[in-house]
């Protein structure tokens, strides 16, 4: 048999990204010249102090917002190069998130919360309600499915969250300081949960925090300061 040479293709891949804002006609830029390749299926920590640049990252590769200079990769696609309208259906079907705050809509059920990004994409019916109620099994909460946020605990409801950010099976999730506003022991579950949920998905998960624990608990690492990547552990830089 003839070994496969082929390069694997990163889920994640940044080249020479910047991005720069002007503040008070100054130029300041948030990120600075990083380069990083993120294989399939790692978890990665992004730690620094407040101002490093983690949460500009984290929005970058997300594409919520786009660099000012430089290419980001997601599974082959370079996402930077796109038009606003296919960065959003790609974001939509690609890419999760999962926030400090659940950011639940309110007047939803928890089931219905969980369905939201497949009524954005067109999944709907009895197929999509299924769905959700598996993803709200695999998280603890099949018997809140039909509770609203206000009848949910803090906790609860980033186990819903968590479960609306797996609903189109992304390829990548992406995790904002996503047990911030917790007690020590929910903020354990919440991350118990995440890396099982990453695991058993094969889902590349990059999760931004301040919680030293956390990120030890995290196979990959990244260090950032004054907008650069300083170290890395698990990643190419």
């Amino acid at each position: 048999m003839v070994a496969d040479d082929t390069p694997k293709r990163a889920a994640i891949e940044l080249r020479g990204v910047t991005k720069a804002f002007v503040v008070e006609s100054q130029r300041v830029e948030a990120l600075h010249d990083v380069s990083l390749r993120i294989e399939r299926g790692s978890c990665v920590a992004v730690t620094g102090r407040s101002g490093a640049g983690k949460s500009t990252l984290l929005h970058i590769i997300g594409t919520l917002d786009r660099p000012s200079q430089g290419s980001v990769m997601i599974g082959g696609v370079d996402v930077s190069r796109l038009s606003d309208q296919v960065t959003s259906k790609f974001r939509n079907e690609k890419l999760g998130f999962v926030f400090q705050s659940s950011n639940l809509l309110p007047e939803f059920t928890a089931l219905e919360n969980v369905m939201m990004p497949g009524v954005i994409s067109g999944v709907r019916g009895s197929g999509a309600r299924k769905r959700a109620a598996r993803l709200l099994d695999a998280v603890g909460l099949g018997a809140r499915a039909n509770h609203r946020p206000a009848e949910l605990s803090g906790g609860e409801q980033q186990r819903v969250a968590i479960a609306r950010a797996l609903f189109m099976e992304p390829e990548v999730l992406l995790a904002d300081e996503p047990t911030g506003n917790l007690d020590k022991n929910t903020s354990l579950a919440i991350q118990d949960l995440l890396i099982d949920l990453a695991a058993r998905h094969n889902t590349t998960m990059i999760l931004v925090t301040h919680d030293q624990q956390l990120a030890e608990r995290m196979p990959s690492r990244i260090v950032m300061e004054d907008g650069r990547v300083l170290s890395g552990t698990g990643v190419a830089l």
